[in-house]
């Protein structure tokens, strides 16, 4: 297989035999919904004009992208892993959950997998982390984009459950509106739990409780002393 990417991964194997995928995630940073992960193994003989690593490319533009790679790769999946699992594992880990379920779910079993960033998903094929790899190679690239579009349409979704977060605007991000309205309705139940302004908010709705509750009890007591006197 010719290296598409040469100086830059000539170490890589080139035997033609060697069916290589590119795998990326999208969603470790916001504070609610599931984080997801795409892989992605291109056809050399259609290639894709204009990937790059998906922030760097508007909404619109990524739109665009997506059903073209999915039109014309050789194999795709999308995965992800929830807000619980997120919440046990912590999100690194359940990053790499998300990347092995993807990598898991090819249609087309690959021999190596080139992994965005620098850790690799225990996986049962070769793999190996590529810092900054979203941005330098096309497969890698083309997961970046699929997983980002597709977990921005999971948050459009999840705005229709929990209007009242705008999961449609920010996209769970830890934007100032998305603080104001998680501090003004609490957490819903796909905020992730673990991490820490939702542990905040939690931690204050809590105490909030409790207090009410001790002065409640107050009043009940009061209000015996005032009957029985």
């Amino acid at each position: 297989m010719k290296n598409p990417n040469p100086g830059l991964f000539d170490d890589l194997p080139n035997s033609p035999d060697e069916i290589i995928c590119g795998v990326d995630e999208a969603g470790r940073g916001p504070l609610a919904g599931p984080v997801f992960a795409a892989a992605v193994i291109l056809d050399p003989n259609r290639p894709i004009l204009g990937l790059r690593d998906s922030k760097k490319l508007t909404e619109a533009k990524r739109d665009l992208l997506a059903p073209v790679i999915k039109s014309q790769a050789l194999a795709w999946a999308i995965a992800q892993a929830s807000e619980d699992e997120i919440d046990q594992l912590n999100i690194l880990q359940a990053s790499m959950l998300a990347m092995r379920r993807a990598v898991e779910a090819l249609s087309t079993v690959p021999t190596l997998a080139l992994i965005d960033g620098n850790r690799c998903p225990v996986m049962q094929i070769q793999s190996i982390a590529v810092i900054g790899g979203d941005d330098k190679v096309d497969a890698i690239s083309a997961a970046s984009i699929l997983a980002k579009t597709a977990r921005d349409a999971a948050l459009v979704e999840l705005h229709a459950q929990y209007p009242h977060y705008c999961f449609d605007q920010h996209k769970g991000y830890g934007t100032a509106l998305h603080l104001a309205r998680l501090r003004e309705h609490g957490a819903s139940p796909v905020h992730r739990r673990s991490f820490a302004p939702v542990r905040a908010v939690l931690e204050l709705h809590t105490a909030h409780t409790v207090q009410t509750g001790q002065v409640a009890q107050s009043v009940q007591t009061v209000m015996k002393i005032e009957v029985s006197a």
